[in-house]
């Protein structure tokens, strides 16, 4: 048998803090029980029992003021029987309470959290959404997170991964014609307030990323799942078939071209800077270009430099 360490101080005081709510759901425990599952020995565990009797809630000025201000213990069990029975707890069975707004604010989060096809979908959720509306201090507030038509989709997802087929729908992606996806479903997140599903795309035959609010006319199929143990890779990650698409732009542009930047390779060119983006097409910059009134300028490759082009070209012939 292995010789257990000796307690330092930080460790018993991190089973001491353990201790009193695993005694308290015990109600009567052995003394060689308590040593077990704390990994110490039944010496240890009584003098961490014995020292609980001088630990308590501090009276006036700091003194202690009364004997039911400390914690108890059946010392004749403990002599005779080596039973521990807390007899007298102190502070722990008042629970802190939360504000109504508090309540609130977790309530609204866990109803979003159950959402996530896979991860909220089971009964966790609706234990601790009654736990919260029963512990705060007074009724919280009314919450409903507004439903949608990305809260279908993701009803649909969900209903998909629990039976392990894949789901097909219209995805249009801005200023591309619709497209007719069929995927299998690996994970649903949400990022800066959007909804994105990530699976392996039977039409691309690789693993895609898609923006649920351009999903439509979802439904499940009868194909099973047969790529769901692919690796997912994080979110907005590269893709091998990613394009380079450089542009050159004023210093003071930056901020208006937010998220493109975050992932770039941006070198000093004069006053401006230039920038390597990783875009899935040539069209992911011809939007973007064109609303910064020729401050964004499209260098790179010709195709995307075309786009941009021709895509600004339409916009003003539509005032022809």
């Amino acid at each position: 048998m292995t010789a257990r360490k000796p307690l330092v101080a930080t460790d018993r005081a991190a089973l001491m803090l353990q201790l009193v709510p695993y005694l308290l759901g015990k109600g009567e425990v052995s003394v060689a029980e308590a040593a077990d599952e704390f990994d110490v020995s039944p010496v240890e565990m009584r003098s961490m029992v014995e020292k609980l009797t001088v630990i308590g809630l501090p009276g006036e000025r700091g003194y202690w003021q009364m004997s039911n201000d400390l914690f108890d213990i059946d010392w004749d069990l403990l002599e005779q029987r080596d039973l521990i029975v807390i007899t007298n707890s102190v502070g722990l069975e008042r629970a802190p309470k939360l504000t109504a707004r508090e309540a609130a604010a977790l309530l609204a989060g866990l109803q979003l959290a159950r959402t996530v096809p896979g991860f909220g979908d089971s009964e966790l959720f609706a234990g601790l959404l009654a736990k919260l509306a029963r512990g705060a201090s007074s009724t919280p507030v009314d919450v409903i997170v507004a439903s949608g038509p990305v809260d279908a989709v993701r009803d649909t997802v969900a209903e998909a991964v629990r039976r392990g087929v894949a789901v097909s729908f219209t995805y249009k992606a801005p200023d591309a014609a619709p497209t007719t996806r069929t995927v299998d479903p690996m994970k649903v997140h949400i990022a800066t307030g959007n909804w994105y599903l990530q699976g392996w795309c039977h039409l691309r035959q690789a693993v895609r990323t898609f923006h649920l609010d351009r999903v439509s006319d979802v439904a499940l199929t009868e194909l099973p799942i047969t790529h769901g143990a692919e690796p997912v890779p994080a979110l907005f990650a590269p893709s091998a078939d990613d394009i380079v698409v450089r542009i050159r732009y004023p210093r003071s542009v930056a901020p208006l071209l937010g998220d493109y930047l975050d992932r770039a390779e941006i070198a000093a060119d004069g006053a401006d800077d230039v920038a390597a983006l990783r875009l899935p097409d040539e069209n992911g910059m011809r939007r973007t270009a064109a609303r910064r009134g020729g401050a964004v300028e499209v260098l790179d490759p010709p195709e995307a430099r075309h786009a941009a082009a021709a895509w600004a070209e339409a916009g003003l012939a539509q005032y022809r």
